[in-house]
């Protein structure tokens, strides 16, 4: 068996996976905790962490009934053929989620526009806005300096 990639509707991670557990399929969909603060108060959300997409780990033959499930649009695709995820892969994930590591937290926040503190090096505890991001590199705009610089991801979260 290997695990494949679906691609689901947007918002429908949780209850495609919960309804694919039902089938007896083994599935996987690690979540973050996010707090959203709104005017009046915070609410800690639980979100996907690769949204709209669902791990199933399934028999080659078996694949068509996830279809059965309401949300599942497609499974992903690489160079031709339905992408398979190594089991190696998703132990490393499910390792670095039980370790409650703050790393995959802090990635998942590295979208142009948003607004970081960066936790390490020269520019430490320094305000920044997210500008463009590469495989390993990222751009931020230095608020109180007004310049935008460039670091390894590594280096600055």
């Amino acid at each position: 068996m290997s695990w494949f990639v679906l691609k689901v509707k947007a918002r429908n991670e949780k209850r495609v996976a919960e309804t694919l557990l039902r089938m007896n399929v083994e599935v996987f969909s690690p979540t973050i905790k996010e707090v959203v603060q709104w005017s009046d108060r915070k609410k800690e959300n639980e979100n996907p962490l690769f949204k709209s997409y669902v791990f199933v780990k399934i028999e080659e033959k078996y694949r068509g009934i996830v279809f059965a499930v309401t949300g599942v649009e497609r499974y992903l695709f690489w160079m031709g053929k339905p992408a398979v995820v190594r089991d190696a892969e998703i132990e490393i994930i499910k390792q670095w989620m039980s370790e409650g590591s703050n790393d995959l937290e802090s990635l998942s926040k590295l979208i142009p526009g948003s607004e970081i503190t960066i936790e390490k090096g020269v520019f430490k505890d320094q305000e920044a806005v997210v500008h463009r991001v590469d495989k390993s590199k990222i751009s931020f705009l230095l608020k109180e300096m007004g310049v935008v610089a460039q670091a390894n991801i590594a280096e600055v979260v």
